[in-house]
Formats: C-alpha cells, sequence, structure tokens
C-alpha cells in the first residue's frame, strides 16, 4: 500500500516557519520545510489538516496556533460533522483542525492522532485513478465529491477533495495561481500528478 511518509512545505523563511509549528503543533518529521522555490497567489489547491480526540484539543490547537502568529480563517465551532476550526499559518499554509467529537470526555491532551492532506482537485475521478496507479488503495469514496485513501502507521493520509468545494470548507476563494509550495514524500518514483502536485522519493516511514 502506498501512502505518504512527509509533506514539505516551500516557505519564505524556513527559520520562522520553524519555530510557528514548532510552538503551535510541535508536528514531528512528518513535515518538513525549505526555502520557497517560486512565487503563489491566491489559494494553493490544498489544505493540512490535523484530527484530534475531541473539541478541547481542537481549541488548545487553535489557541496555540494564533498565539504563535496563525490567521483565524474559521473560527472553531461546532458542525454536522463534528467540531473545528481553521487557520492559515504565517507562511500561508491553511490547516484545518478537527474531531468528528462533539463534546469533551476529559481536559485537551495535546495529542494529535491524524495528519491528513486534502487535495483540491479539477476532476476527482482522473486524479483518483492515477493514485490508484501507484498503489493507492481506495478507503472511502463518496462519488465525484471525496475520496481518500487508506494509510499506514505515522504516514500522512491523503484525501481528494473538489477545489471549489476546498477551498469552501475553508472559507476562502478558489482562485490561484503559481507555485502550490508543497512537495508530497513517499516511497514511489517522482511524478506529477494531473493538478500539478509533485511528488519526491523518499524511504518508507519508519514503525516507532
Amino acid at each position: 500500500m502506498t501512502s505518504i511518509d512527509s509533506i514539505t512545505l516551500e516557505v519564505a523563511d524556513p527559520e520562522a516557519a520553524e519555530r510557528f509549528y514548532t510552538g503551535a503543533f510541535g508536528l514531528d518529521g512528518r513535515l518538513r520545510l525549505r526555502a520557497a522555490r517560486e512565487a503563489t497567489t491566491g489559494f494553493r489547491g490544498f489544505t493540512a489538516a490535523l484530527t484530534v480526540s475531541q473539541p478541547a484539543d481542537v481549541n488548545a490547537l487553535v489557541d496555540a496556533a494564533r498565539t504563535a502568529g496563525a490567521t483565524i480563517l474559521k473560527p472553531a465551532a461546532k458542525s454536522i460533522w463534528g467540531y473545528g476550526g481553521v487557520v492559515r499559518a504565517p507562511d500561508g499554509t491553511i490547516w484545518k483542525i478537527a474531531t468528528s467529537a462533539k463534546k469533551d470526555t476529559g481536559p485537551a491532551t495535546g495529542r494529535i492522532d491524524e495528519v491528513v492532506l486534502l487535495l483540491g482537485v479539477a476532476d476527482i475521478g482522473a486524479s483518483k485513478r492515477a493514485y490508484v496507479e501507484r498503489g493507492f488503495t481506495v478507503g472511502k469514496s463518496f462519488g465525484r465529491m471525496y475520496v481518500e485513501f487508506a494509510s499506514g502507521p505515522d504516514s500522512v493520509k491523503l484525501a481528494l477533495y473538489r477545489r471549489r468545494a476546498l477551498a469552501k470548507v475553508v472559507g476562502v476563494a478558489p482562485e490561484g495561481s503559481g507555485s502550490h509550495r508543497i512537495a508530497i514524500g513517499g516511497p514511489v518514483e517522482p511524478f506529477t500528478d494531473p493538478d500539478g502536485f509533485a511528488w519526491e522519493t523518499t524511504a518508507p516511514a519508519a514503525v516507532s
């Protein structure tokens, strides 16, 4: 089963970005940073998501991100799907922080259960086929609206949304141009998917 070992964000100031992510989320080696190579404007076509166990953890992470310098795009709130909020990091990356739970079962734990990369695509069917051909296994599929691929332990889960729908979910305009400013790492040959997202070869993620 193919999966994502890491995502590399291209940022204007890697040192500042490292300070932000360390302070806000404390993410591990699944997130990497490097100096930006190309310009970008508007929506970059993807969102990174952090899944946690309860609303208290959503609130803690949103508050930590805001304190570290993030902009709140959507305040944390209940929805039909659970509870969540959306922030934009100082480097421009949009992060959704959410849980399927609507009530707390205890104090915030600070634990991130899952990291998900949501790609906004033009044609769900075409992108789904491209990834299945490269060894990805479909975990959930809702027609031409949403596809989620299975992932291994300590890997980043991959999901596909229609671009305009993803932009609406995170509260931004769908227009954008230039680089996505992200490279996706996995045990695959380098390739570029139908929407221009670049994949780089990495060693398989170690199991802790």
